[in-house]
């Protein structure tokens, strides 16, 4: 088998270029858009009804259209996930009048509701919000200063560094894309959040070892054609493995988006597909550049005479 042999770090520059201009899209997107924060975070009402078994998506937005709801987070419960007979519904906060008219229109709609079929109607408050806004900075921070440590005393600080960049620019990414698209972000957010930084770092791991041990026995060869044959090897497995678990993430996300109806969880399984991409990305063209730079910049520190 033919070794592979692609000079990825002659392509650094435009790699980092591109970085720049993504951030710069997510900057300004952010500051015009902002984030779509789902009642999770701003607060709302959340009505678990029991209708008939086997109901239509699209006949509990018929029912909600009329009180412009048409559009709102819909989660099918209570059995499969084509024949359940219970839905969930999330919007924005609703006094107790708007909400007896609702459960009066699904009642119209199907008759055979009871009160016993109006499950739970509970308004949540935007605390909630802020309290799981802070305990995802705290475990962001938590993970960032781990991950720094054992990298540290398993590489050197540099690598630390380097990987906790990238990190951040997988993170900002998907934060792009839902602040481009205007998706709403609700608590399975966070976890993907989480999830693509515990991800994104083993390949960024995989190649950085594959660095230091061709550091060992690099003889004439360069810093530069050392991380690219490092690269090189590690390559089919950084890919294989994103793939693979591509696959997956995108058959859930088709799954939620067209037979399960579940709106939280393909949420989730966006962010995934956007952080896996990006972490891959990432991996090769942005973590082993960034040390690169900071090694040569030492080197060239140290040749500088007193």
């Amino acid at each position: 088998m033919k070794k592979l042999n692609f000079p990825f770090m002659n392509y650094s520059r435009s790699a980092f270029i591109l970085t720049g201009l993504i951030i710069l899209i997510g900057i300004v997107s952010l500051l015009v858009n902002g984030m779509n924060w789902g009642i999770d975070f701003t607060g709302g009402t959340i009505l678990h009804l029991r209708l008939a078994e086997g109901f239509q998506m699209d006949e509990v937005r018929e029912v909600l259209a009329p009180f412009e709801l048409q559009g709102a987070p819909l989660q099918r419960v209570g059995g499969s996930a084509s024949s359940g007979s219970e839905v969930i519904i999330r919007t924005p906060e609703l006094d107790e009048s708007a909400r007896r008219e609702i459960i009066s229109a699904f009642q119209e709609r199907w008759p055979e509701m009871t009160p016993e079929d109006v499950l739970r109607v509970d308004n949540v408050g935007g605390v909630i919000g802020k309290e799981l806004t802070r305990e995802m900075f705290l475990a962001l921070l938590i993970a960032a200063a781990g991950m720094i440590l054992y990298i540290t005393l398993r590489f050197e600080f540099k690598f630390a560094l380097a990987a906790i960049l990238a990190l951040l620019h997988d993170a900002f990414i998907v934060l792009t894309v839902f602040s481009l698209f205007k998706i709403e972000i609700n608590s399975p957010f966070i976890a993907a959040v989480l999830t693509i930084i515990g991800y994104s770092i083993n390949d960024t791991i995989v190649i950085f070892d594959r660095i230091r041990e061709n550091l060992k026995y690099r003889q004439k060869r360069t810093v530069k054609e050392v991380i690219n044959d490092s690269i090189n090897e590690s390559l089919v497995r950084c890919i294989n493995t994103s793939l693979t678990t591509l696959v997956v993430v995108v058959s859930l996300f088709i799954a939620f988006n067209y037979f399960v109806g579940g709106m939280d969880l393909k949420t989730f399984a966006l962010a995934l597909i956007v952080g896996i991409i990006a972490g891959t990305y990432s991996s090769i063209f942005i973590a082993s550049p960034l040390w690169y730079l900071w090694r040569t910049g030492d080197d060239k520190k140290q040749k500088v005479p007193a």
